[in-house]
C-alpha cells in the first residue's frame, strides 16, 4: 500500500472515530434529557392524581355560592 493511501484510510478512521464520540455524547445527553423529562412527566401525574382524588371531596360541601367565586377585586 502506499503512504498516500495509507495516510487516506488512517484519516478517515480517524474522523469516523471523532463522529463515533459525537454520537456518543449526543446519546447520552439525549438520554438524560428523556430521563428528567420523564420524572417530570411523572411528578405531573402524581399532582394530577392528587387533584382528582381532592375534586370529589370539594364538591360533596354542599351547594356552593356564586359570590365565593367572584375574584377578590368585586
Amino acid at each position: 500500500m502506499s503512504s498516500d493511501r495509507l495516510e487516506t484510510l488512517q484519516a478517515r478512521v480517524e474522523a469516523l472515530e471523532v463522529k463515533a464520540s459525537y454520537s456518543e455524547d449526543l446519546l447520552e445527553t439525549l438520554n438524560l434529557t428523556i430521563y428528567r423529562q420523564q420524572q417530570s412527566i411523572d411528578a405531573l401525574l402524581q399532582e394530577l392524581r392528587q387533584l382528582r382524588q381532592q375534586l370529589p371531596e370539594a364538591g360533596q360541601q354542599g351547594p356552593r355560592n356564586l359570590r365565593d367565586e367572584l375574584p377578590p377585586h368585586y
